[in-house]
């Protein structure tokens, strides 16, 4: 088990963090008093005199060599081992000649605990302490037994104490390193959450600004292009009926009509308001009266069913179905040529379904697909994005119910309506799913059907 050696800036200990004075001047300052006082006592002689002056000098050379000269020496393990290792070697050399150089020795001990790693810091430990108490039982007379035992004991309380503060130093280090990594994470995870948030606020500004936009797309074609297709084949009617006055003012009255009718609901659809028809009724009387009016305006007799027993929806389910309900019909007067259409509403135990079914001209789904599939290949190409599919109809991408689809010989110029797209977003963005189910000369019919519990929800 090795410790890191520990770093200078982020060293916790205030002796050790100021200590950088400590440990650049105390040892010489140490040094130096012991040399005075060693020389200021009854002298021990001549050779140990010079001795202790030889040793001292050698102690305050290798430290500046190794320490003070040498500041980026200080964070290699393997030198300050040595440095302090020859340390102990000179002091115990110096604490033999005179022991007042005990004091000297024991400013080895920063050394050990501010450079050693663990284990070898208690290694150290160990011998400053040996040190420290054969300078302080320099009076026992060690030719007892009894001295032996004082100096032995001497050694333990010394050495057991260094000990002690350095696993006390080392485990302080430990939580404070370890500390300092959890917060380390902790600000690497707050970062990469601001990130991630900042992410998901863009990504949920970009949906808001694409729902948004996906919204008045519904709301323009199910408004204003219906309602001008409307205006215009009252208008063409109108033209056509030239020589028929009561005619011809019948089918301008549609039309002025029917530009009042889209631009109100053009307004409201800005607003993100319901629909008219369901401000002043339920959703079987909203049917029932777009129902009525389409078949005034188209001719065609328009029969409206519901079954079941009827319950509260919420606002965003019945607009879902009454705008369903209207396109459908829209498509029916474009390309149909029926001469009924029933519309049937149903409550059932698990799901609300809206049927619109007619009895025209139908056509191909096979061929719908293909035209399909040949759209998304080209929008694939231009490196769009084709919608998904319509349920029930295999393969049917982006595209309405138009000429294209209705007649076998048409092109496919007007295959791009947003229609069925209107109609399949609408109900899919409630869990629901819309069917297509058509034939040629067998007429079409569109099934809507949305779970109780999303009809149910904001109820």
């Amino acid at each position: 088990m090795t410790g890191p050696m520990p770093q200078d800036p982020t060293n916790p200990d205030l002796l050790l963090q100021r200590g950088r004075l400590v440990l650049d001047v105390l040892p010489y300052g140490a040094l130096a008093f012991c040399v005075l006082l060693s020389l200021g006592l009854d002298n021990p002689g001549r050779e140990a005199e010079i001795a202790g002056l030889v040793l001292s000098g050698l102690a305050a050379a290798w430290t500046l060599w190794m320490y003070t000269l040498h500041p980026a020496w200080r964070y290699r393990p393997r030198v300050m081992a040595l440095f302090i290792a020859v340390l102990l070697v000179i002091g115990a050399l110096l604490v033999v000649d005179n022991t007042v150089f005990g004091i000297y020795t024991f400013t080895i001990y920063f050394y050990v605990l501010r450079f050693m790693v663990w284990p070898w810091r208690l290694l150290g430990a160990a011998g400053v302490g040996l040190l420290a108490a054969t300078s302080q039982a320099y009076g026992v007379n060690k030719g007892t037994l009894a001295g032996v035992l004082t100096y032995l004991v001497i050694i333990a309380v010394n050495v057991a104490l260094l000990m002690a503060f350095a696993w006390s130093r080392w485990t302080s280090e430990r939580a404070l390193i370890e500390l300092s990594e959890a917060n380390r994470r902790l600000e690497t995870t707050l970062s990469e959450n601001a990130g991630l948030q900042q992410q998901l606020l863009t990504q949920a500004r970009e949906a808001g600004v694409l729902d948004e936009r996906q919204r008045m797309a519904r709301e323009i074609h199910d408004t204003l292009a219906q309602g001008l297709t409307g205006i215009i084949t009252q208008l063409q009617a109108a033209e056509q009926a030239a020589d028929d006055p009561a005619g011809w003012r019948r089918h301008f009255e549609a039309a002025t009509r029917l530009a009042r009718e889209s631009l109100s609901e053009a307004r409201r659809s800005v607003e993100a308001l319901r629909s008219e028809s369901l401000e002043t009724g339920r959703l079987s009387e909203a049917l029932a009266d777009v129902s009525g009016r389409w078949s005034t305006l188209h001719g065609i007799p328009a029969q409206v069913t519901t079954t079941g027993t009827a319950r509260p929806m919420s606002p965003e389910a019945e607009f879902a179905l009454l705008r369903t309900a209207q396109e459908a019909l829209a498509n029916v007067a474009k390309h149909a040529h029926a001469t009924r259409v029933g519309v049937t509403l149903s409550y059932m135990e698990h799901e609300v379904a809206l049927d619109v079914r007619d009895d025209g001209r139908g056509f191909d789904p096979a061929k719908l697909c293909a035209q399909a599939a040949e759209a998304a290949q080209e929008a694939a190409a231009n490196g769009h994005t084709p919608v998904a599919r319509v349920s029930g109809v295999t393969g049917l991408v982006g595209l309405s119910v138009g000429d294209g689809l209705r007649h076998p010989g048409a092109g496919k110029a007007d295959s791009g309506g947003f229609g069925l797209v209107s109609m399949r977003q609408r109900i899919e963005s409630l869990a629901g799913t819309l069917q297509v189910e058509s034939e040629p000369g067998f007429g079409t019919g569109i099934s809507a059907c949305i779970p109780v519990a999303s009809a149910e929800a904001l109820s």
